[in-house]
């Protein structure tokens, strides 16, 4: 199984990502991965107290801030668009524990035709121990438009809203 770590670095600006950054010293520093096989990005992550809610759970933000991650990189890494959340959905099936271990799995939807601007995804971590599925989310992303890029510092795109991937 293929697995191409997903960096910020690669892209050319800098960032200070609360979930994936790894010089983000306040952050999860949860490193993705695109599997190109599977069209899939995944990540493994463990959360300590820090990030709790209720005494031994991670809280419910967090873990709602990691499957959005998980879906932004499969959108960028999947699809090589750039994207945001417009609106998500999430069902918390099973509680997910600070330090254990959990999967997050995110993928994108073969794009439809009745609107170009927007990406259907989802995602869904799932217990490293078990194998079951604790917290799935939906959403619905918007594509960063050329006009958009510069607002948010991810640099140039071409008209036809498409993102950029450099290998």
């Amino acid at each position: 199984m293929d697995r191409v770590p997903l960096v910020n670095d690669r892209w050319g600006f800098a960032t200070n990502c609360f979930v994936c950054e790894q010089r983000n010293a306040a952050g999860l520093r949860v490193p993705f991965f695109h599997e190109p096989d599977r069209g899939v990005v995944t990540a493994e992550f463990t959360l300590d107290d820090r990030f709790s809610g209720a005494p031994s759970w991670v809280h419910g933000g967090v873990s709602l801030a990691v499957l959005d991650e998980g879906m932004a990189w499969a959108a960028i890494a999947v699809h090589h668009r750039w994207a945001v959340t417009k609106s998500s959905t999430a069902d918390f099936d099973r509680p997910v524990i600070v330090g254990r271990s959990y999967r997050v799995e995110a993928r994108i939807a073969e794009p439809g035709t009745d609107d170009p601007t927007t990406l259907d995804a989802s995602a869904e971590i799932i217990s490293a121990e078990s194998g079951r599925v604790c917290v799935r989310a939906t959403a619905v992303l918007s594509v960063v438009t050329a006009v958009q890029a510069p607002a948010l510092g991810v640099g140039e795109l071409s008209d036809d809203h498409r993102g950029f991937v450099r290998e």
